[in-house]
């Protein structure tokens, strides 16, 4: 399964609704540190069908940032059952991603 682009408009559904953890990555394009975590989370969205993955882009979803008081990209943040139960700032590799999980 690839990354979902995670919206305000689908945000309650694919999110806050979600039977499966979710792993929500808040990125920019102009983000050196966001394009080096890329192709990591979406190697992880094909690889574990057991969760779902997500991106927010920040510039898009402002709102959706605000939220959750996103202050540095990349910011990657786990949700289960609607709520955060980990989270974490900067470029980190595939297993410390996997371990927020």
């Amino acid at each position: 399964m690839s990354a979902i682009k995670i919206t305000s408009a689908n945000f309650e559904s694919e999110v806050l609704r979600s039977d499966k953890p979710v792993l929500l990555d808040f990125w920019a394009s102009w983000c050196g540190p966001c394009r080096m975590v890329s192709p990591v989370v979406d190697k992880i969205a094909e690889e574990r069908p057991d969760i779902k993955v997500g991106k927010v882009n920040v510039d898009e979803e402002s709102a959706l940032a605000a939220e959750f008081g996103i202050m540095s990209i990349p910011t990657l943040v786990v949700i289960k059952d609607g709520k955060i139960v980990n989270s974490a700032v900067g470029a980190r590799p595939k297993s410390e991603i996997l371990a927020l999980l």
